[in-house]
């Protein structure tokens, strides 16, 4: 399986790959101020390169539920000086999570390669040439409503197969705006307009998502599903169940895993991927 980014190419095909999180916001749900200085974002960028993360997945607004949306100009203001950076002084390929056209071109210009659009290019209707014109690979997520409203009663009657098929049209749609099907991901998007429930749903059924053909990309990290599910409401314990469902998400044919935590859960996989590449004794 080969995911094409503007600079290099991933072969996900027996090795998936960990997306570490660098969150250059006042207000993540997560870790929001802690990283909201570019050379703290910078240095922290470069130590989740060396705890195994060969993708930085950098956002400079926050997507948590009920977040309100920034201008352009203030994205750009935060994340710039972190691309530009992380640019050229670590391995790991930088993502932009934006769904802001303006803001994916100047991140493009100063170094990433690759878009994660939590609107599957819906949200700004220049996304998708701004995409095509850079060679950038994008994720394509799934989210009801928006940021602000996505967690207001989500209701689905069958919620992986509502998923799938927004997926599978946006994949469509990417492919006739002229960006090529290699350079695509689809991301489920666990808690974005969804319940407890809906997402333990969409992470069992992960393997319903393999047939379109692209790297499916899991980013469970830290949520507050685990809370309810794995009873721990700390964020600092939510690390651990991440780390379970990064190994579960492997096996079940997820190969991109969005993470707070980059050094357990590379751990994580890796050693799952050892287990899946071992030959049984009695085969």
């Amino acid at each position: 399986m080969i995911w094409r980014t503007s600079r290099r190419t991933f072969d996900l095909t027996d090795h998936g790959a960990i997306m570490g999180v660098i969150n250059v916001t006042p207000d993540s749900f997560s870790d929001g101020g802690t990283f909201a200085d570019a050379h703290a974002a910078i240095e922290h960028g470069i130590r989740l390169a060396d705890e195994g993360a060969a993708i930085l997945d950098i956002g400079g607004e926050s997507t948590r539920p009920g977040a309100e949306p920034i201008p352009a100009w203030e994205e750009l203001r935060r994340i710039l000086p972190v691309v530009k950076g992380l640019a050229g002084k670590t391995s790991a390929a930088l993502s932009i999570d934006t769904s802001k056209a303006e803001v994916a071109r100047a991140a493009m210009d100063a170094g990433a390669e690759i878009i994660n659009d939590v609107t599957a290019l819906q949200g700004d209707a220049r996304m998708a040439a701004v995409a095509a014109a850079t060679g950038a690979a994008v994720v394509l997520m799934h989210m009801r409503g928006t940021p602000r409203t996505m967690q207001k009663s989500p209701d689905y009657a069958d919620v992986a197969a509502e998923v799938l098929s927004f997926l599978t049209e946006r994949l469509v749609f990417a492919q006739a705006a002229g960006i090529e099907s290699d350079r695509m991901a689809v991301d489920p998007g666990i808690g974005f307009g969804k319940t407890t429930e809906h997402n333990l749903q969409l992470i069992a059924s992960l393997p319903r998502f393999c047939p379109t053909g692209r790297p499916v990309v899991l980013g469970v990290s830290r949520k507050s599903f685990l809370a309810s599910a794995a009873g721990c409401p700390d964020l600092p314990d939510r690390d651990a169940p991440t780390a379970a469902l990064t190994s579960l998400g492997r096996e079940l044919g997820a190969r991109i895993f969005r993470v707070h935590a980059v050094r357990e859960n590379a751990q994580a996989l890796r050693m799952t991927e050892a287990i899946l590449g071992a030959t049984p004794e009695n085969a």
